[in-house]
Parts: structure tokens; C-alpha cells; sequence
């Protein structure tokens, strides 16, 4: 409909319901005024045909009948009709306005720093720990808004997974492909995790830098403590969110050689991720079971939230002249019908 040409004046689009009711109007008074058109010509009826005084003409019974040319006396006013209704609808201005919103913010720079020892395949979550976090990491990317999101995974050493991008889609992709087998060396190394975040935030000149870590067990391997690496990620201004994952005591984990399910004792000392969070001037969280842990995402989520603008463009678009060209062509054709055998000259 946003484009035609002089040969679609004549289209029954124009005159479609869902056209019409489709339409801006920005002068709606005039849709009113067209209820006055048929009261027009009902007081044109009735005074040619009781007031008027009338002119009797004798004829022979027989040559007074009534001819069916005489139903064409009635196009002239039709003509009229439509003319008045179609200059009425020009004059209420019907338009489009295509209104387009652009959204933005500046954006918060986040490292998802996520443990994969092998304790992380504990069942105390389902399926196991790691699994259970990458489903809420992957929800919690794709609620950010033009955030910049990194991923660092450890265990007995610590890597770079992703750099810092907004390709959203790529991270659900590399969080997907997550495994246990990624680092060989077993063990906790918290705070190289950590020292590897910090490498890959240092020149970042985002106003809000943060760091979520999620691990299950103390710090036993790496070259660097995790208070030491922690006071090192402050004075880089990187906020830091610490989650300790699993249940205390006898938990899942595997089966036998004979299929039955197995367990162990598990505990966790929070001490350094309590004091990770206190440093970074962020919090710690304790998650236990699946819920908790999507709770505790959404939470962090709600807490680092940039500002989102907008700005909207209007795009307005005026339909009013193929209704005035309809109306002008159909008063030429009123007046054109004025000189022919439809119009009544002794009442017109």
C-alpha cells in the first residue's frame, strides 16, 4: 500500500474496510460531517417532491407510462453524493505513520568464569553441577542487552574460552560445547582464573566491569592466590559476583561397575569466595540445587542492569489526494451530466 501509482486511484483497495479503518486520521471532525450528505438530498427529495409546486400535463392514458431511463436521472445526484463523501475524506487528512525505535545503551562489560574440575559432575544438580550452570549461563546471556560477554573456564589451569564480544549467539554455542575434557590437569585454581579474567578486562574502558565466578571447591592449584588475584581485579575496577554450587554431605555421583548409584561426602568452605565477593564489592551466593542457581542468575541480572535508551523516527505518510482526485473526477462527471437527457430541466 506505501506504493502506487496514478492507475491505483481506481483500486478497491482505497475503499476496503481495513484500509479505512487502518488509517491516521488527522482531521477526524470532517468523518462526521458526511452523515450530513444523505440528509442533504432526502430535504432535495422531498422539496422537489412536496413543496414544489408541480406542473400537470395532459396525456392520453395510453402514452403515460413510465420509462426505466428514467432510473438514469438519479446518476447527476449519485455523482454529487460520492463527490461531497470523497472531498470530506480528503479533508480528514488519512495517513501511515510507520514509527521506528532504536534502542541503546553503553553497555556493561561481563566474564562468566565458570568451574569444570571434575567435582562439577556431582548430580546433586541435574543433570550434574556443570550442566546446571551452563543452562542458566546460556539464559542469562540472552537476557543481556548490548553487554559485551567473555567466558574464562578453569580447573587445574585456567583459559580465555571467549573474549569479550556481543555475538550472543556464539557464546550459547561455545557454553554448549563446555566439557570436562578441556583442561587435563585436575584440581581448583580460583585465583588463575581470576588473574586470566583480569587480562582479558585490563583494557577495557567500559564505565561497569564485572565478574561472575562459579565454582564448587577451594582454591588447591595455580601459581596465584585468590585474595592476591582478587585485590588486583578491584584496583582494575572490576566489580566481582561469586556463586559456591553443591549440597553438604552424601551426594550422586555416578554409578558402579553394576550400575548402582554411587556417593560421596561433599562439603564446601565458602571462607575465599565470601571474601572474593567482600573485595570485589560484590556478593556471594550459595546455590544447592537447580532453582537456586537460576534464582541467584536472575538476581545478578537485575543488579547489573545498564541504562537503555531509545530514540524513535516517525515516518508519515498522507493518503488524502487519492481521495480528492476521486472526488474532483467525480464532480467533473456531475457536471458533465448536467447538459444530458439524465437531468430534469424544469426541476434542476
Amino acid at each position: 500500500m506505501d506504493s502506487f501509482g496514478i492507475g491505483d486511484i481506481w483500486s478497491i483497495q482505497w475503499f476496503m474496510p481495513e484500509t479505512v479503518m487502518a488509517f491516521d486520521w488527522a482531521n477526524k471532525v470532517f468523518l462526521y460531517l458526511i452523515a450530513i450528505i444523505p440528509l442533504i438530498f432526502i430535504l432535495r427529495w422531498f422539496v422537489i417532491n412536496q413543496i414544489r409546486q408541480k406542473l400537470d400535463i395532459a396525456l392520453p392514458k395510453n402514452k403515460a407510462r413510465k420509462s426505466t431511463s428514467a432510473i438514469l436521472r438519479f446518476i447527476p445526484p449519485l455523482l454529487l453524493a460520492g463527490s461531497a463523501l470523497f472531498l470530506l475524506v480528503s479533508l480528514a487528512r488519512p495517513q501511515r505513520t510507520n514509527e521506528k525505535v532504536e534502542q541503546y545503551s553503553e553497555g556493561i562489560d561481563i566474564m562468566l568464569v565458570l568451574d569444570i574440575s571434575e567435582s562439577m559432575q556431582i548430580e546433586d544438580f541435574i543433570p550434574n553441577r556443570l550442566d546446571a550452570a551452563k543452562k542458566v549461563a546460556n539464559s542469562f546471556i540472552s537476557g543481556r542487552f548490548q553487554d559485551r560477554i567473555g567466558l574464562v573456564i578453569f580447573s587445574g589451569e585456567a583459559i580465555s574460552y571467549s573474549p569479550l564480544t556481543t555475538d550472543y549467539d556464539l557464546l550459547n554455542s561455545l557454553i554448549d560445547d563446555i566439557d570436562f575434557k578441556m583442561i587435563e590437569k585436575g584440581g581448583t585454581a580460583i585465583g588463575l582464573a581470576i588473574g586470566v579474567t583480569i587480562n582479558r578486562m585490563k583494557s577495557s574502558t567500559s564505565k561497569s566491569k564485572v565478574m561472575i565466578l562459579l565454582s564448587d571447591g577451594e582454591n588447591t592449584a595455580g601459581s596465584i592466590d585468590p585474595i592476591t588475584a582478587a585485590n588486583l581485579a578491584k584496583d582494575q575496577r572490576i566489580k566481582m559476583y561469586t556463586i559456591g554450587v553443591g549440597k553438604e554431605g552424601k551426594v550422586p555421583f555416578g554409578t558402579d561397575m553394576f550400575g548402582r548409584r554411587q556417593y560421596i561426602e561433599q562439603s564446601l568452605d565458602e571462607t575465599v569466595l565470601k571474601q572474593i565477593a567482600e573485595i570485589g564489592e560484590g556478593r556471594y551466593f550459595r546455590a544447592t540445587n537447580n532453582k537456586a542457581l537460576d534464582e541467584i542468575f536472575k538476581i545478578i541480572d537485575e543488579y547489573e542492569k545498564a541504562e537503555i535508551k531509545e530514540t524513535r523516527f516517525q515516518d508519515t505518510k498522507d493518503y488524502y489526494f487519492i481521495y480528492l482526485i476521486l472526488s474532483i473526477i467525480l464532480f467533473l462527471l456531475f457536471m458533465g451530466s448536467k447538459s444530458t437527457f439524465m437531468v430534469n430541466a424544469m426541476e434542476d
